[in-house]
């Protein structure tokens, strides 16, 4: 595409990487924030619901993170009528499986599987290939089959890559260079990468904010309680020679 060969070359960003491939960033979400689970819901429904359902998640379930009923309908509901049905994509999975090679993965469970910080990166990699069939690549996935869904958000980008020998272990630099602006600046696209990923968790395991703490206070009282028991035992067999 001729519009992709004019690049704006701006301050590259660099990025290292081993021989295991392109080095993951920390994922900054935080799963007790409901602003930012709102807002990645939201980014979710909007550039992903397309392809790939939560089948595992009901509608119904977002009332978790704060929002209404009148809120979920009116504003998150694109592919089911009632809020008690699972969210699922808006359309057959077979139609899919023939327009794609493969059906587009059930998101569900995808930041158990993958880890936040997996997904956090991998959504902020993606990058211009005109040899794939898609016209786009990522550093985390390469050849990658999914298009760059973000791409107006974040913009469009180029990466050259280069090895370096460094005594018995090599090493790869990615140098990054802008094609194209989106409509967010880099700090916003991170932040609605941040929501998202901090939704896609939130998915994952539900009752993980509640369960870590609880986890805490049981693993305090069984430790009272071993004090109590310890002594207990002592005073048992003191007599015990």
């Amino acid at each position: 595409m001729k519009h992709l060969l004019v690049t704006l070359l701006l301050a590259p960003l660099i990025g290292w990487a081993s021989e295991g491939g392109y080095r993951l960033d920390r994922s900054p979400h935080d799963s007790r924030d409901l602003v930012s689970l709102q807002s990645g819901a939201r980014t979710y429904m909007n550039y992903c619901l397309g392809c790939h359902g939560m089948q595992f998640m009901r509608y119904e379930g977002l009332k978790e993170i704060g929002l209404t009923e009148a809120q979920i309908r009116d504003n998150l509901m694109f592919s089911a009528e009632k809020v008690g049905e699972p969210i699922r994509i808006a359309f057959n999975p077979k139609d899919a499986k023939a327009w794609f090679g493969v059906a587009p993965p059930d998101l569900s469970v995808a930041a158990r599987s993958r880890g936040p910080d997996w997904l956090y990166t991998y959504l902020r990699t993606f990058y211009r290939d005109p040899q794939t069939v898609t016209g786009w690549n990522n550093a985390v996935f390469p050849n990658v089959g999914m298009p760059h869904a973000l791409w107006t958000l974040q913009g469009q980008r180029a990466l050259h890559v280069e090895s370096h020998k460094e005594g018995e272990h090599a090493a790869v630099q990615y140098k990054w260079s802008e094609v194209s602006k989106g409509t967010q600046s880099a700090a916003e696209y991170d932040a609605t990468v941040r929501d998202l990923v901090n939704f896609l968790v939130y998915v994952g395991e539900p009752s993980g904010v509640y369960r870590r703490p609880i986890g805490i206070v049981v693993l305090f009282v069984l430790g009272v309680l071993f004090v109590f028991a310890y002594l207990l035992k002592k005073e048992y067999w003191k007599d015990v020679k």
